[in-house]
């Protein structure tokens, strides 16, 4: 989707990855960027100031955005651009096994030799963007899933502390009941809201060294799986969700799952740490918001193989197209850059990766997730990510059958074995 106003050998918007610096904005370059900070609110607005001071510092650059929900950029939108060879030049990567798939796809520009230096700041985060110990992409944005929740309707039920097991989780859930709230917003209308819960339940009940084997060698024979789906399953069956949660929407308006936790109709909602962008968006008395908003990790299981200080985490980054640019490479590193990831922390929208930028994190939410960041003991990647969007597809839609009540434990291990077969 590059829109280069020159020969293409001129412009670099060729395949070369040679491309010199001394090539570098002499002549015009339209970059298509697309993003998923979709819904008004400081994200989308930060990524558009984001690209005009790019665009002023170096005026031969013209960038045309494009947000589009996660959902739909992930699952549908991206997959077919990259497929009919007409990608835009920069986009959303997540990395994992899902980028592993794009680059056997040779779909991502090799941008290894050119971001030496943004490596090092970020550190071990990026190798999530790696293939083979080559770079494909820079995350922006990295933290772990917990559980968001409304102090003021805990007090009010008299839970004296956030639940730190399964145990605890369910007598809150009872408790809220009894104040007539809804225990747990969910948005499975979205799917990936909902399989994350068993992503949490398959954390505790296998080990470290099971889940990185699966990861690696997408084999998933070990029972401790068939053990996520039965302890999901009779979690469900405690009710713990609103009515019609199937069709609820994830992160999209008022009515949707995070829109039920950020307007006080909801007390809990499991989501990673961008969620606090997206509650505010949603929400429609933001000051309030900000003074009931807590956080706590997913609770531990008593007895469970996994470990119990694990977390499942990720981050969003962005890639290039293989034809891209020259200038989507240096865009790529600006997007990284100490000055802009101190930007981004001040929106408030998720926990930047670049040293230094943290500092600018002000919500106690936010700081609450960047402590117990830092004293995981292990941090899962997205199993949708990590396993690859085959794989990740078919086990979402195996998980969310649960949810409907036409799935089972066992089928979410067979769709997943069929499908890392193909």
């Amino acid at each position: 989707m590059t829109s280069a106003l020159v020969a293409a050998g001129c412009s670099g918007g060729g395949d070369d990855e040679a491309d010199t610096g001394s090539e570098l904005y002499k002549n015009p370059v339209t970059l298509t960027w697309w993003h998923n900070a979709s819904q008004d609110g400081p994200g989308k607005t930060y990524w558009e100031k984001v690209a005009k001071d790019f665009s002023a510092a170096h005026p031969t650059v013209k960038i045309e955005i494009e947000a589009i929900e996660t959902n739909q950029l992930q699952r549908t939108r991206l997959p077919a651009a990259l497929l009919s060879n007409d990608p835009p030049d920069i986009f959303q990567a997540w990395g994992g096994g899902e980028m592993r798939e794009q680059v056997e796809a040779d779909y991502l520009k090799d941008v290894t030799d050119q971001v030496k230096s943004e490596v090092a700041d970020i550190g071990s985060a990026a190798e999530i963007w790696q293939v083979d110990g080559k770079q494909y992409g820079l995350p922006f944005r990295m933290g772990i899933e917990g559980v968001w929740y409304n102090k003021d309707m805990f007090a009010k039920a008299g839970i004296s502390a956030p639940p730190t097991t399964f145990d605890e989780l369910n007598t809150a859930v009872t408790k809220l009941k009894a104040i007539n709230v809804i225990p747990i917003a969910l948005g499975a209308g979205d799917k990936w809201p909902a399989a994350h819960w068993w992503y949490n339940f398959a954390l505790r009940a296998c080990s470290v060294d099971t889940l990185k084997k699966a990861a690696t060698d997408r084999t998933f024979d070990d029972p401790c799986f068939v053990k996520a789906g039965q302890d999901l399953k009779a979690f469900i069956d405690t009710k713990p969700f609103q009515n019609n949660f199937i069709a609820t929407p994830g992160q999209n308006d008022p009515t949707s799952a995070n829109g039920l936790l950020a307007n006080g109709r909801a007390a809990m909602e499991l989501m990673g740490d961008w969620n606090r962008g997206t509650l505010d968006t949603v929400a429609t008395d933001k000051a309030k918001l900000a003074t009931f908003l807590g956080w706590f990790p997913v609770p531990a299981i008593s007895g469970s193989a996994g470990d119990p200080k694990a977390a499942l985490g990720g981050g969003d980054g962005f890639a290039c197209s293989k034809k891209a640019p020259a200038e989507c490479v240096e865009f790529l590193k600006y997007l990284v850059s100490p000055e802009v990831q101190k930007g981004y922390a001040a929106t408030g929208t998720g926990l930047p990766v670049a040293k230094g930028a943290a500092d600018g994190v002000t919500d106690p939410a936010l700081k609450s997730i960047l402590t117990a960041t830092s004293e995981a003991t292990y941090v899962q990647l997205w199993l949708d990510t990590a396993y690859g969007s085959t794989v990740g597809n078919a086990m979402n839609d195996a998980i969310v059958a649960i949810f409907a009540g036409n799935g089972s434990p066992e089928k979410v291990v067979a769709a997943m074995k069929a499908a890392a077969s193909k």
